[in-house]
């Protein structure tokens, strides 16, 4: 008999609201991402109508958290018209918003657009390598390099106990039932034999997943430290190889360098975001494939599901937000 799962699945999915460059197109709309990961809604960087992406695809979600990366505006525009419509529709539950150093002085000019609000927001500043505690996952600010403070992210859950063998325990002379439950959870029980403990019956623990998001960025090794054997790697890659110099001038990557990196470190799926709209997005993606050929650039509203390893690869669902929207 196969040995059974001890956690039931945490749903985990990333939708890609905002995948265009600094300036919005009819197709693309600027840098936001929304992670569903179990109950929790958390969206990283809150580009202009970041809104108006949820009401076209998820709906207006009631988010928990927003993390943004830097202070370019491309990175939270979408900010204050949020936070008011949330105001309009009587919120009342707090809202914790994190980003690095400055939060609090970008709070104090957008205050004056949004105004008061209903409802009440914390603001949390993180320095480099500070996480953020969740319910069976915690998320980890690691430094990037930009033309200003930025921070990436890495969403990384709890490691899993390992898989509950009923064949050991029952000849053990565990009795199936409440007493297999307490073994999993990590408790002793009494066998035909004595106490049994949980390292008789359960195998190794198992990692839990991992999600990277970059921001904008040059290729750089706290990324690298982060993306290590992660589930997905959401990558800046503004540039194609033509304008490599450019790049590290303005503190971006070309989609070569997020493909080399990516496959450095053994990511298992790579998107490419924020490619300028001066490039025909086929050609970029073209050129990240020599490297990484399983690369993907999605478009607004393409979604990543994200199972447990044992489960299945991560796959991008075209138009998956809009798909499963509400009506």
């Amino acid at each position: 008999m196969r040995g059974a799962d001890t956690v039931s699945g945490v749903d985990l999915s990333v939708v890609f609201l905002g995948t265009g460059g600094s300036v919005p197109t009819a197709r693309r709309a600027t840098a936001c991402l929304l992670v569903r990961i179990g109950g929790e809604r958390i969206m990283f960087d809150c580009g202009e109508g970041a809104q108006r992406q949820m009401q076209r695809s998820t709906g207006l979600v009631q988010l928990d958290e927003i993390y943004l990366t830097h202070y370019h505006a491309d990175h939270y525009l979408g900010l204050p018209g949020l936070l008011k419509t949330y105001d309009l529709q009587d919120r009342q539950r707090p809202l914790r918003i994190v980003g690095p150093q400055g939060l609090h002085n970008l709070f104090s000019v957008l205050g004056r657009i949004f105004g008061k609000l209903s409802y009440d927001v914390e603001l949390v500043e993180l320095a480099e390598g500070d996480a953020i505690r969740h319910d069976g996952f915690e998320i980890r600010s690691f430094p990037t390099e930009h033309r200003m403070r930025a921070l990436g992210y890495a969403l990384v859950e709890d490691e899993r106990p390992g898989r509950f063998d009923p064949e050991a325990a029952t000849r053990l002379g565990v009795e199936p039932g409440p007493d297999f439950s307490r073994l999993q959870a990590g408790a002793a029980v009494q066998g035909s034999n004595g106490a049994v403990t949980p390292d008789q019956v359960m195998g190794e623990a198992r990692p839990g997943r991992k999600v990277v998001i970059s921001g904008d960025t040059g290729p750089c090794e706290m990324t690298r430290v982060a993306a290590h054997e992660a589930e997905l790697l959401v990558h800046d890659a503004s540039f194609a190889d033509e304008e490599i110099k450019r790049a590290a001038e303005t503190g971006h990557s070309t989609a070569r360098q997020a493909a080399e990196l990516a496959s450095e470190v053994g990511v298992k799926l790579l998107t490419l975001v924020h490619i300028s709209s001066r490039y025909d997005v086929r050609d970029v993606l073209a050129e990240a494939r020599e490297v990484f050929p399983t690369a993907e650039a999605p478009r607004d509203f393409d979604v990543v599901e994200i199972p447990f390893p044992e489960r299945g690869e991560p796959t991008l669902i075209e138009n998956g937000a809009r798909a499963a929207a509400p009506t």
